[in-house]
């Protein structure tokens, strides 16, 4: 076993090196569990040895990437929607072929890729006025017409759809040169009349 430190040759199973002192054995940053020399990964809960737990996405919950000022125009109109019948237009947003473009890829490195796309499938949303209320992996589904109201709503979600394609293109010739991955998104629309209601507090 070869010390990182100071390349010195060990007994395979030494738990320090000879020369330096390094300790072989590592454990993991997140769980604590103590793993074997040359381990990339905790051997309990998959994290990356030598990296810090990453920070949670900053797409779990709706008050971290819905804007404020629209934020805003939301609680004022919530009440006034509750229980009513709307027709709104629902868009569903997707990046085409993620699973093969990020399973051999660092998890750290494939959410670098990831977020960017993400953020501006959300863009486009909040252009718009529409609301994302899921972020489901590499995609999200976003609603116009509730809880704020237009008119033009299905006019809205494709316009929205077509700016997203247009700035997702836009980033995929950058992912392109520097990562050698094609990004792509597939966009679907549906409109039709449902019941506004809240669930929970979001």
């Amino acid at each position: 076993m070869k010390c990182p430190r100071c390349q010195r040759e060990n007994p395979s199973g030494a738990k320090f090196c000879l020369e330096c002192g390094t300790r072989f054995a590592l454990s993991c940053t997140k769980c604590g569990t103590e793993l074997p020399a040359g381990a990339k990964f905790c051997l309990e809960c998959g994290q990356a040895v030598g990296v810090q737990p990453s920070v949670e996405s900053r797409f779990n919950s709706p008050e971290s990437y819905i804007p404020k000022h629209l934020a805003e125009k939301i609680l004022t109109s919530k009440s006034a929607l509750e229980g009513e019948r709307k027709q709104v237009t629902v868009l569903f947003a997707d990046m085409k072929g993620s699973m093969e473009l990020l399973a051999d890829r660092d998890p750290e490195d494939a959410r670098k890729i990831l977020d960017p796309v993400l953020e501006h499938m959300m863009e486009a949303v909040h252009r718009y006025e529409g609301t994302v209320n899921q972020v489901m992996g590499d995609g999200i589904m976003a609603l116009f017409g509730a809880p704020l109201a237009h008119e033009d709503h299905a006019v809205r979600a494709c316009y929205a759809g077509l700016r997203m394609q247009e700035s997702v293109n836009r980033y995929g010739d950058e992912v392109r040169r520097s990562h050698a991955a094609v990004i792509k998104i597939r966009v679907g629309l549906n409109s039709g009349e449902v019941v506004v209601r809240a669930i929970g507090s979001d």
